[in-house]
């Protein structure tokens, strides 16, 4: 199982990857905007080296320019910031897929993002990427069920005997995390909002506070 932080705060990452909890960092161009930063290489680059230096085994840093050649050049920069540690975030769109082919076949490991259905894990799968990361809540957003179809995703990879790994994303609450462990699926990516979550179980709390004041006399 591994659980990775979807933020680009560094306040975040400070409170949570120190905790072991997590096996990294995912962020994108958007994450980056609500936190006040540029979307440019130097930003990237210090936040890489803050994340590594903080825990996290691997980041997941989305590439940008919107056509195959762009998306290339720009994930070749920010693989070469920690190369095997640093994984190149794609939209699964044909220029991404274009874009990844090239990055996979030079040796260098690819996120796809923005899975919406389960024939595109199918094509991660074909290409080779690492990880294919379904936006789960933004899927129930769409009317359908985003439980049920991240389900068949998993099963669509287990059928033919896929390495990439279903990273779950845009996950909303804990149950989110629970129910599809159940169903086998074991990467997640969390908001640091769902990450307190985890920990904020009453009875647990109730339990833990007794212990110190029967400790205490």
């Amino acid at each position: 199982m591994r659980l990775f932080i979807d933020s680009a705060l560094a306040d975040d990452w400070q409170a949570w990857l120190p905790s072991g909890l997590l096996y990294g960092v995912t962020t994108n161009p958007t994450l980056l905007k609500r936190a006040g930063l540029a979307c440019e290489l130097t930003v990237l680059s210090r936040l890489t080296a803050q994340a590594l230096t903080l825990g996290a085994q691997e980041v997941h840093l989305q590439a940008w320019g919107g056509n195959a050649t762009a998306f290339y050049d720009c994930g070749s920069r920010l693989a070469a910031l920690a190369p095997g540690r640093v994984l190149v975030k794609l939209p699964i769109t044909r220029a991404g897929c274009t874009a990844a082919a090239r990055l996979i076949a030079a040796g260098q490991r690819v996120t796809f993002t923005a899975c919406y259905d389960a024939s595109q894990m199918l094509i991660a799968s074909a290409l080779g990427a690492d990880y294919a990361a379904p936006y789960l809540g933004r899927i129930g957003d769409g009317g359908r069920d985003g439980h049920a179809e991240l389900m068949l995703m998993q099963r669509a990879l287990d059928g033919v005997a896929s390495s990439t790994r279903l990273l779950a994303a845009s996950l909303r609450q804990v149950a989110d995390v629970s129910r599809l462990a159940a169903a086998g699926i074991s990467h997640f990516t969390l908001s640091a909002g769902v990450l307190s979550a985890l920990f904020e179980q009453p009875e647990t709390l109730a339990a833990a506070a007794q212990f110190e004041a029967d400790a205490a006399g």
